[in-house]
C-alpha cells in the first residue's frame, strides 16, 4: 500500500479494529477467568478432600470415646475433646448440644464445608448406632492453596493472556486484509483516474473562457453555461483527488490568509452551479476575517463545504454562510443526514447520499485539514430538513 493509502485508512477500518479487538478482548479475558475459576475449585477440591481424610481418620479414634460419654449419662462437664480438632455434638435437629467450635455450623447438606477461614467435617452418628446425632470437627484453614491459585493465575493468566493477543493480533491483520487491499485498490483507482482527467478538464475550461468572449446566441450561451458547471464540477473533484493524494507532497506556506476574501472568490467561483440550482444566499461575512493557514488548504475547505451544500440542496433550496470572528457556519437546507450516518460523514469513502455521485472524499479532506490546524468542527442535520457545519478557531 502506498505512503498515502497508509496513513489515509478510513476510521471506519480503526472502528472496525476496535470492535473486533474488543470483543477478543472480552472473550479473552472470560475464558482466563473461567479457567482461574476452575483451577481455584480445583485446589479447593484438592484442599478439602486432603482435609476429609485426615479428619475421617481422627473421628474413627474419637467416635469410641464419645459412644462412652453419651452412654455415661450427657454430662456437658465431661464432653471428651480432641487434641487434634475442635469439636461439637448438634442434635437431630440441627441445633448445637455441646461444643468448642470457632465457627457456628449451619449447612448439614455437605459432608465437609468450608466457611469463613473454618472447615467443618459433618460425622453423622446414626450408622454407628449412636441415634441422629452430628459430630462436627472443625479446623482452621491456613489459605496456603488460596496464595497457590492466586499467584499462578496471575503468571500462567499473564502469560496465556499475552499468548492470546498475540493470537487477536495475528487474527486482526488477517480480518483486516481484505479491506486493506480494497482501500489500495480504490486509492490506486482515484490515482489512475485523477492523471487522466488533468489535460481534458483544463483544455474545456480554456476553451470555455476563449468562446465566452465571443458574442454567442442565448442558446447557446446556455449550453456552454451548462458545460462549464460540469467541467468545473469536474475540476473541483479532480483538485480533491490532488489533495488526497498528494498533500503530503505539497508545499505548505502558512501565512495570514483573509477568509473574507476567499470565502467571496469561492462563492464566484460556483456561482453558475448555485444559479443552476436556483438556489438563494443568504450571507453574513464579516470583513477582514483572517486566519493563519496555507491558501491551498483554506480552499479546498472552504469549496468541500460549498459543494457539499450545493450538491445535497434541493432546487430553489437556500444555503446560509455566516463567518464572523473565529467561526465559519454554512447551512442548507437539503436533504439532510440520517441519524445513524452523522457520526461517518469525515470518513473517507462514505456518501451519506450514493445518488448524487462522488467518492466520498470532500468531508474527509476538510476532517483532515481541520485537525492539521487544530480546528473544531461540528456538524448537525436532520434528514429532510437540512445541515449545518460549522468551523471554529481561536
Amino acid at each position: 500500500m502506498s505512503a498515502t493509502s497508509a496513513s489515509g485508512i478510513s476510521f471506519a477500518k480503526y472502528r472496525t479494529l476496535r470492535g473486533f479487538l474488543a470483543l477478543y478482548a472480552v472473550m479473552s479475558i472470560l475464558i482466563l477467568a473461567l479457567m482461574a475459576t476452575l483451577y481455584y475449585e480445583s485446589l479447593k477440591a484438592q484442599m478439602l478432600s486432603s482435609h476429609r481424610l485426615a479428619m475421617q481418620l481422627q473421628s474413627e479414634n474419637y467416635v469410641p470415646r464419645l459412644k462412652t460419654w453419651l452412654e455415661s449419662g450427657h454430662n456437658l462437664a465431661t464432653f471428651p475433646t480432641d487434641l487434634a480438632y475442635k469439636t461439637a455434638l448438634y442434635g437431630y435437629d440441627k441445633d448445637l448440644l455441646v461444643g468448642n467450635l470457632e465457627q457456628k455450623h449451619h449447612n448439614f447438606s455437605e459432608n465437609i464445608a468450608l466457611h469463613n477461614g473454618y472447615i467443618h467435617l459433618i460425622v453423622p452418628l446414626s450408622p454407628y448406632g449412636l441415634g441422629e446425632y452430628y459430630l462436627v470437627f472443625e479446623t482452621q484453614d491456613d489459605e496456603l492453596w488460596r496464595h497457590q491459585a492466586l499467584i499462578n493465575s496471575l503468571i500462567f493468566g499473564s502469560a496465556l493472556f499475552f499468548i492470546l493477543g498475540l493470537i487477536g493480533f495475528s487474527l486482526s491483520r488477517m480480518f483486516l486484509r481484505p479491506m486493506n487491499e480494497a482501500i489500495a485498490l480504490l486509492d490506486d483507482f482515484i490515482k489512475d483516474t485523477t492523471h487522466e482527467l488533468n489535460t481534458p478538464v483544463s483544455a474545456i475550461l480554456t476553451n470555455i473562457e476563449a468562446l465566452q468572449e465571443i458574442p454567442l446566441p442565448p442558446l447557446v450561451e446556455k449550453k456552454l453555461r451548462r458545460i462549464e458547471i460540469a467541467s468545473r464540477t469536474i475540476s473541483t473533484l479532480y483538485d480533491d483527488l490532488t489533495y488526497l493524494i498528494l498533500n503530503h507532497d505539497l508545499a505548505v506556506e502558512n501565512k495570514e490568509l483573509n477568509l473574507s476574501n476567499l470565502l467571496h472568490e469561492r462563492l464566484e467561483y460556483f456561482r453558475h452551479r448555485i444559479e443552476q440550482k436556483k438556489i438563494t444566499l443568504s450571507l453574513t461575512i464579516k470583513p477582514n476575517i483572517t486566519l493563519t493557514i496555507d491558501h491551498t488548504k483554506a480552499t479546498r475547505l472552504i469549496d468541500n463545504l460549498l459543494s457539499n451544500a450545493i450538491k445535497y440542496n434541493k432546487m430553489e433550496g437556500e444555503i446560509t454562510i455566516t463567518l464572523t470572528d473565529g467561526t465559519l457556519c454554512i447551512e442548507d437546507n437539503g436533504i439532510g443526514i440520517p441519524d445513524g450516518m452523522i457520526d461517518r460523514v469525515f470518513e473517507r469513502y462514505t456518501r451519506a447520499d450514493k445518488s448524487v455521485g462522488g467518492f466520498g472524499i470532500g468531508l474527509n479532506i476538510v476532517a483532515m485539514i481541520a485537525r492539521e490546524y487544530h480546528l473544531k468542527i461540528t456538524i448537525e442535520s436532520e434528514e429532510k430538513v437540512g445541515t449545518k457545519i460549522c468551523v471554529a478557531w481561536e
